[in-house]
């Protein structure tokens, strides 16, 4: 033996997009290229990045194997770095190419560390043992995958086990994470929208303050809102005579009703009226002021969610509410979205007036900075504070055993920071 390891240095040419985005599928492919190989896995870990590209490594007692993928260019850069002579490199550089579906590959063999430059050192072996190995000596296998949404400025990672769904439907692309941290969750286009562990803050905010501040709700109407989550909390609402939700992505539903029951399970409710279309097309030709309630419950601003950001939406919303209608929606994060926060309540007021368009806040751990904002507009002369009735919250509450919601969150939630007061003004 020349050198204490060979280096190869890999490239992979017009591979499959899919293959390079899908983190489960890279973390598999580079276990078992390192396996077959001849190789012993210590540790692996893999991060999925939003909207695509994934990185990762896999340790190995002989060293390790690196990749990081490029979906949009179809490529890929690999290092295979191994150990002693038990180990062929050019073994995973085959797999891989394989597994990616490669149209070709390059790569270039380095000898690293040189036995004639080196001399031996004599240590004591036992004093460099730790928790991630057994008293033999043998390493203890570990294994992290993450899923990250990242932005320009921030991310936020969250370790899984593995996606559950994974469907490119005609607006988006939806997929379902079985987190460690958070139970099962939705992701749009990579970017996260709902978990088990914590989405009953989302829903019972949007839902419960515009339906427990409107004198005598009859009919509600909910914008989205695939999940279901907005559904089963608005459905708890007796006085309701009917509850309309229109979601234009079938896939949606289908995911959530599959993986996540918990929050779903009002989309099997016959008293729902659900209906799978454009929830722009379903406003404009609904009768005037035929809503007491509309929510919007909506992605970001972005794919199939654009046209529900505009002020010709928003009038039509306007249109359909009753005389004393609420429309509440859900209004990004200020801390993280300013220049859409803003523009947001600026529509809203033009619409609405200006003393009716209220600003109300939430905390979510796994949206953009954990603060979260909801708009509260009022048609008529319903308010979220001078209509609040504590009393009909404190049983509301207590009947359902709600986990956020409560008079004291109700009220609070109304109560903004400065800087969120000076943006919106």
């Amino acid at each position: 033996m020349s050198s204490l390891g060979r280096h190869i240095i890999v490239e992979y040419y017009d591979c499959a997009p899919e293959a390079l985005n899908d983190v489960v599928h890279i973390e598999k492919s580079m276990e078992g290229a390192a396996e077959e190989a001849g190789a012993t896995i210590i540790n692996s870990t893999f991060h999925h990045f939003s909207p695509y590209g994934v990185s990762g490594v896999v340790v190995i007692q002989e060293s390790h194997l690196a990749i990081h993928t490029w979906p949009e260019y179809g490529y890929a850069s690999v290092d295979l770095f191994t150990c002693g002579d038990t180990v062929n490199p050019w073994v995973s550089y085959q797999i891989l190419k394989e597994k990616f579906k490669a149209g070709h590959g390059s790569a270039i063999e380095l000898q690293r560390g040189e036995m004639a430059l080196l001399s031996k050192k004599q240590f004591d072996l036992k004093q460099l043992r730790d928790d991630k190995s057994t008293e033999e000596g043998d390493p203890i296998r570990t294994r992290d995958v993450w899923f990250t949404e990242r932005d320009d400025k921030i991310a936020l990672s969250l370790k899984h086990d593995g996606k559950l769904y994974d469907v490119q439907s005609d607006y988006q692309r939806v997929e379902v994470y079985n987190t460690q941290a958070y139970g099962n969750m939705l992701t749009l286009d990579g970017m996260v929208m709902t978990s088990e562990k914590d989405e009953y803050v989302y829903h019972e905010m949007i839902t419960h303050i515009p339906a427990l501040t409107h004198p005598n709700p009859k009919r509600a109407l909910i914008i989205g809102g695939g999940d279901g989550g907005t559904a089963r909390e608005m459905l708890k609402h007796e006085n309701l005579d009917e509850v309309v939700m229109v979601e234009i992505d079938d896939k949606v539903i289908e995911a959530c009703k599959e993986h996540l029951p918990s929050i779903s399970s009002a989309l099997d409710d016959p008293t729902l009226n659900l209906i799978v279309d454009d929830g722009i097309k379903y406003v404009k030709a609904a009768a005037d002021e035929s809503f007491d309630i509309v929510i919007v419950d909506s992605t970001d601003p972005v794919g199939p969610a654009e046209g529900l950001f505009s002020v010709d939406f928003y009038k039509e919303v306007y249109r359909i509410l009753s005389k004393d209608g609420i429309m509440v929606t859900q209004s990004e994060s200020p801390r993280f979205n300013n220049k859409v926060f803003k523009e947001v309540y600026e529509v809203y007021r033009s619409i609405f007036g200006q003393d009716k368009v209220h600003c109300y806040l939430a905390y979510i751990p796994t949206y953009p900075t954990g603060m979260w904002s909801f708009s509260y507009s009022a048609k008529g002369n319903a308010h979220p504070i001078t209509g609040f009735d504590q009393n009909r919250v404190n049983l509301f509450t207590e009947k359902h055993k709600l986990k956020y919601y409560n008079d004291g969150i109700h009220q609070s939630a109304f109560a903004l920071p400065n800087f969120v007061k000076e943006m919106i003004g």
